[in-house]
């Protein structure tokens, strides 16, 4: 594999001070805190998932841990590289941890996909739950095999933010929207669009520019790159299931996390897996109203799509189903029974 040159000047002095992952302390002020693992991640620190899930998770472990392990927070890219190389960065360590959207690595992990096809989320909390499930029986020992998953969720629904309304399916002819994944990539254009990939960071100035005309994401998100104040429009969907959601891991790299003394391993487990992903889908669904908030209070455009709208949507949907299955076949994947799996889960957990 190619090595990625990430870290910028400052990160990488960061890094090799930090390289062994032990401090310089010594006495009772080592034991109290003798290893220290690094975090990096996309978003800007008063963002949802920093402010709300990795932080409260990260002082549980320290907490259990005795005092035995600090995790070091880097936001925003601090340590550089761009966000789609935050899972090699993890993988190849450079940093210990890292948090990042599967989709921005597409292609790469094709069994997650099945959480992100149009119309497969209903309530977040129980698909997040299903797709940490299918990680711990199916996909850690396959697609995520040189990585240790600690958390495995998803997002709130996910809709349509658009400089012109989007008031039905046909209003998606011809617009450029921002997709954040391969699979929604498809359904964008296949509802007429043209869709153009890019990592949440990029959207304020593609939208500024008029690289794009809209843009999918979820509420909750929204407020960290003030989208309410770049367009005017933003269009729900009726009915239990969602537009969309997308998969978000909390990675870690394998050997670190092996080479970790065991109670510090299970300090780390005891507040992973199932726990972390229910916390995580629990503060982002919960943060979407916030982010509705602030849309409302501008004055801006709210559409609500009734029943009927919805069901051409996820009607046009099918064909995207047809060929992530037919994709999933070449790879030698059975994509049909992932998402008979994934569907079962998804109610099995929603109902809990």
């Amino acid at each position: 594999m190619i090595r990625r040159h990430f870290l910028n000047v400052a990160g990488a002095g960061l890094l090799a001070v930090a390289a062994t992952g032990i401090t310089g302390l010594t006495g009772g002020a080592a034991a109290a805190q003798e290893i220290t693992l690094r975090l990096h991640q996309f978003l800007p620190p008063m963002a949802t998932v920093p402010k709300h899930i990795l932080k409260p998770w990260a002082a549980a472990v320290e907490e259990a841990a005795n005092g035995k392990v600090k995790i070091e927070h880097y936001d925003a890219m601090a340590l550089g590289g761009r966000p789609t190389e935050l899972m090699d960065q993890a993988q190849d360590g450079v940093v210990d941890m890292s948090m990042t959207l599967v989709g921005y690595t597409p292609g790469r992990f094709p069994r997650t996909e099945v959480f992100e096809l149009p119309f497969m989320m209903k309530d977040p909390i129980g698909t997040a739950l299903a797709f940490q499930q299918m990680v711990d029986e199916d996909f850690a020992s396959n697609e995520y095999a040189g990585l240790k998953v600690l958390g495995a969720w998803v997002h709130g629904p996910g809709l349509i933010h658009s400089r012109v309304p989007v008031e039905s399916l046909d209003d998606m002819e011809g617009l450029k929207v921002r997709a954040p994944t391969r699979v929604i990539n498809d359904y964008m254009n296949e509802l007429g669009a043209t869709a153009v990939g890019m990592p949440l960071p990029a959207i304020p100035e593609a939208l500024s520019k008029g690289v794009v005309d809209a843009t999918v994401l979820p509420w909750e998100v929204t407020p960290s790159i003030k989208l309410a104040e770049l367009v005017e429009n933003h269009t729900e969907f009726s009915g239990e299931a969602a537009l969309y959601t997308s998969t978000v891991v909390l990675v870690m790299n394998r050997d670190r996390y092996e080479s970790l003394p065991e109670d510090v391993r299970a300090a780390i487990d005891g507040q992973s897996g199932e726990k972390l992903s229910r916390l995580a889908a629990e503060q982002m669904w919960k943060y979407d109203k916030p982010g509705r908030d602030i849309a409302e209070e501008r004055g801006n455009n709210i559409i609500t799509l009734d029943e009927a709208e919805t069901a051409r949507f996820r009607e046009a949907a099918q064909p995207v189903y047809d060929r992530w299955v037919a994709d999933m076949e070449e790879r030698g994947i059975d994509g049909q029974a992932l998402i008979d799996r994934a569907r079962a889960l998804i109610d099995e957990k929603s109902a809990e």
